[in-house]
């Protein structure tokens, strides 16, 4: 499957979100990727969907939207209204999971579902014919530039394994968390192929370099 980067915008210089934006495009980076967070969820809070509408109005990207509050059910035209390309929530929410997915496809959005380190990869299988994607979290959600954990490797291999089986081999099998050159390539092989990047892609001195270094990590 071809690979594709999305840049976390939570390591950027926010001041300069466009700027930081235009960087990734002309790095040849793939998608953009926005980190909401309620500070119920996780304990963190970042921006919400008007910041997202700004962001639309600056860039023709891919917007790759990462909703860990405790029930995305009322965020979700919220989102899709500011112009996402693909909304994720988490499979650990309170809400009716595939409802909302479902309201996500909808609205003309891709469709994703995110998974904690500790969750069983298993509580996203009864959802995997409403998504485009699934997010396997390699870090634990809610702070940026946290080391990245390698048991969650054999979660990505068994959802890979799953998605062939059931006849879904174009489902993208994204992952966030202390993504690098060094675990780019054990996250590729288990069966990733979507690589969320902040702090190795917005804190490297050649961002191109960087960007190519983790699609091509073999």
């Amino acid at each position: 499957m071809t690979i594709k980067t999305s840049a976390s915008l939570l390591a950027s210089n926010l001041a300069q979100l466009a700027l930081e934006i235009s960087r990734c495009k002309k790095s040849g980076v793939d998608w953009v990727h926005f980190d909401v967070m309620d500070g119920v969820f996780v304990d963190q809070i970042t921006y919400g969907s008007p910041v997202l509408k700004t962001v639309r109005a600056s860039t023709d990207m891919f917007l790759d939207v990462h909703l860990m509050v405790e029930d995305p059910t009322k965020q979700i035209a919220l989102f899709a209204d500011a112009g996402a390309d693909l909304i994720t929530i988490h499979v650990e929410s309170f809400c009716n999971i595939g409802e909302v997915l479902k309201d996500i496809r909808k609205r003309g959005k891709k469709v994703a579902l995110a998974v904690k380190p500790k969750t069983p990869i298993e509580a996203v299988y009864p959802y995997l014919h409403l998504c485009d994607m699934v997010l396997v979290m390699t870090v634990e959600p809610g702070y940026g530039g946290q080391a990245f954990m390698p048991e969650t490797v054999s979660k990505i291999a068994s959802l890979r394994k799953t998605a062939d089986t059931l006849g879904m081999k174009e489902l993208d099998i994204q992952v966030d968390g202390g993504i690098s050159e060094k675990t780019a390539e054990a996250v590729k092989k288990a069966g990733a192929n979507v690589l969320v990047a902040g702090t190795s892609l917005f804190k490297s001195e050649n961002m191109k370099e960087t960007n190519d270094a983790l699609k091509n990590a073999v």
